[in-house]
């Protein structure tokens, strides 16, 4: 004997429920839907709202399904990752559906439908929604009987059949190799692929469904003519014609009956459409700022806004420096860290099918605090006392630095200003000195070392290098002396008789004793050098 359990799988409470205000509404055709894990559930609703508000024509522009907000939004349930593209939505006219394919028991909530118009303030959410309950499948039941003994003919047996679940299941009895009963079908479903606006020339294809045990055969019709247009559960058009609009419905039929479905709307647009400039319009009013509007500080956040009133919405183009950025519907710019790098022109374009408008160039100036100064001293050799030297300070910032010199273990500044002049500069201005390059925006230094050699220091230095000189010279001087007396020496005696006598070339000799002359001269120089005192610039 083989036993079959049911819950109560799509039971509706079917009560219809209308939230409306001034023409605005909602309603839903039950607020409770039950379903098991694993199968799908279509929930079904229509709409309202009032055709003009102030001269204005209002057209929904954005439809969808929610269970809960984020940031005081309605999260759209084909963006919610827990649905993992379970949703399809359906539309015809002001009605929509929903179905969820596969449910879990994650998906019991309470589903609500949001439609949003042209008008600023035309948007409405039916409320309070529809429950959906999804639980597991009955757990294998368990079957007893109950009795006082053998079983004899014409005694009475108890079968017994119970199984957990929730909710609480119906049960149904079977004999071995009985038929398992049948059912007639059920209310057909129509569905229209693709969803969104169906345009002249594109490919439609309606598809019914029915629940029916044994399964059902299709029949399709048109508005209310009786004479069929297809016997299958599919209705496709391959280039669909504005001709095509209309109202179809299809028919469900097998041996135990038949059912027939809700009429479909159809509604071909044509591809070439004139709109009216006061509904439709290119992109106007276009202009362009910055935020924060006053000082652009390098880390900061700041945001570029493209502003147009345009009719259907634009899509925004950004340019900086005339080169493109990047392009789609954001009308926002946005920096999250602001850096030097991004300091330029920047400017963007509006445009939809109607045209296009494009703005004014606006600069973006970035502020940044000092960077690392360099110093240098000039000049870079060695510094002698009484001679002049100038300290230089640079470092790149936006706005420009100012410097400042101080010495080290001084606290009041010796000057201000990129260059700092000591004349006369004596053995106490030895140190470490540093310069502080600051803005508005922050501060930044570099120390430099600076080391001055005393005139006696000098002096002692040169007498040691003259008198080396004179030690170098002395074996050069007796070398050509030598040299002089064997050359005089050497006397040959010519033809005539008379001796002929080499002259000695001493130019070596005097051009030794020449340089040693200029270089005691330098010498007295250096050592009888004024002074005259410190100057910053």
């Amino acid at each position: 004997m083989a036993v079959e359990v049911r819950d109560k799988v799509g039971e509706e409470y079917n009560f219809n429920l209308v939230q409306s205000q001034n023409g605005w509404g909602v309603t839903y055709t039950s607020t409770q839907i039950c379903a098991v894990k694993g199968s799908s559930v279509e929930i079904h609703c229509t709409y309202t709202y009032p055709p003009r508000i102030n001269n204005e024509t209002i057209e929904v522009q954005k439809r969808l399904w929610f269970t809960k907000f984020q940031q005081d939004v309605p999260v759209d349930l084909k963006t919610d990752p827990n649905y993992d593209a379970r949703v399809e939505y359906y539309f015809s006219r002001n009605n929509s559906t929903l179905r969820i394919t596969d449910v879990r028991e994650s998906d019991s909530a309470q589903y609500k439908f949001r439609f949003e118009t042209n008008n600023r303030s035309g948007r409405y959410t039916g409320s309070p929604g529809v429950t959906l309950l999804v639980t597991d499948a009955p757990k294998l039941p368990s079957v007893s009987v109950t009795l006082s003994g053998e079983i004899v003919e014409g005694s009475s047996v108890t079968l017994t059949c119970s199984s957990d679940a929730n909710p609480a299941a119906n049960y149904t009895w079977y004999k071995e190799d009985d038929q398992k009963p049948l059912n007639a079908p059920k209310l057909p479903s129509v569905s229209v692929s693709p969803s969104a606006e169906i345009v002249e020339g594109s490919s439609v294809t309606l598809t019914c469904s029915s629940d029916a045990t044994p399964a059902a055969k299709y029949t399709w019709y048109k508005n209310n003519d009786r004479k069929p247009l297809s016997e299958s559960f599919q209705l496709g058009f391959s280039s669909i014609q504005s001709s095509d609009s209309g109202e179809y419905y299809c028919k469900a039929r097998n041996k135990l009956g038949m059912k027939m479905s809700r009429n479909k709307l159809l509604d071909v647009k044509c591809k070439l459409s004139v709109s009216l400039p006061s509904l439709s319009d290119a992109p106007k009013f276009l202009s362009l700022s910055v935020s924060p509007s006053d000082e652009i500080v390098e880390g900061s956040p700041v945001n570029l806004i493209c502003s147009s009133d345009a009719k259907p919405a634009a899509n925004y183009t950004w340019y900086k420096d005339n080169k493109v950025l990047s392009a789609g519907q954001q009308n926002v710019y946005h920096f999250i860290s602001i850096s030097l790098e991004d300091s330029g022109d920047y400017s963007c374009k509006s445009e939809n099918v109607h045209g296009q408008a494009n703005s004014t160039s606006l600069s973006v100036d970035v502020q940044y605090p000092p960077r690392l100064p360099s110093v240098s001293v000039s000049p870079s050799a060695e510094i002698v006392e009484g001679s002049s030297v100038t300290l230089t300070c640079s470092s790149d910032a936006n706005p420009a630095a100012n410097y400042t010199w101080y010495k080290e273990n001084d606290e009041s500044p010796k000057a201000s200003g990129q260059n700092f002049t000591i004349t006369d500069i004596q053995p106490e201005h030895s140190g470490s000195y540093y310069c502080v390059a600051q803005n508005s925006r922050g501060h930044q230094n570099s120390i430099l070392q600076l080391n001055v050699v005393a005139v006696k220091s000098v002096i002692i230095a040169n007498i040691i290098r003259l008198t080396l000189v004179v030690l170098m010279l002395i074996p050069l001087l007796l070398l050509s002396i030598q040299i002089r007396k064997k050359k005089w020496a050497n006397v040959q005696t010519g033809a005539d008789g008379t001796a002929d006598m080499m002259q000695l070339d001493s130019h070596s000799v005097y051009e030794n004793l020449s340089a040693l002359k200029a270089f005691t001269a330098s010498t007295n120089r250096q050592g009888s050098a004024g002074r005259s005192g410190v100057k910053s610039n």
